[in-house]
């Protein structure tokens, strides 16, 4: 960041001068802390310091001016709403009726109560399950 006088420093400034004007304001001396260690304050940090300001009439209204240019400045993260998709229920009936009619024959048969469960939580049969479930068929439903 090039500034124009590295020696005048206006967040500097107004921290001490919220700090000088309520010393008990445990906010404004972290964020002086915070500025002393990492010479920088994010964008809410300087809305919050600006927040306190405001509430001085000791503090220049040059320097209020400087602080608002400089949250201007700063770059604002959006975060974008997530996209939900609605998933059309897909149930293959050939599936849920071989399932059935073997669950009726056959009602502790585990893979193919397996694949029940499946189909209820509206997941799909990919094609090594339909072709297990199609072969059950042939050998259970004869």
């Amino acid at each position: 960041m090039n500034r124009i006088n590295p020696d005048i420093d206006i967040i500097s400034d107004l921290l001490k001068a919220v700090i000088k004007a309520r010393p008990e304001d445990i906010f404004c001396i972290s964020l002086l802390q915070q500025y002393q260690e990492r010479g920088g304050l994010s964008k809410k940090q300087l809305e919050g310091l600006l927040g306190k300001a405001t509430k001085f009439t000791d503090v220049a209204p040059g320097k209020l001016a400087t602080l608002e240019a400089i949250i201007l400045k700063k770059h604002t993260n959006h975060r974008s709403q997530p996209t939900i998709i609605a998933i059309p229920e897909l149930k293959d009936e050939t599936s849920f009726g071989l399932i059935e009619a073997i669950l009726q024959k056959y009602p502790g048969h585990k893979r193919v109560l397996f694949f029940k469960m499946k189909m209820d939580k509206n997941d799909l049969l990919n094609q090594s399950e339909k072709d297990e479930l199609n072969k059950f068929a042939k050998l259970l439903l004869k």
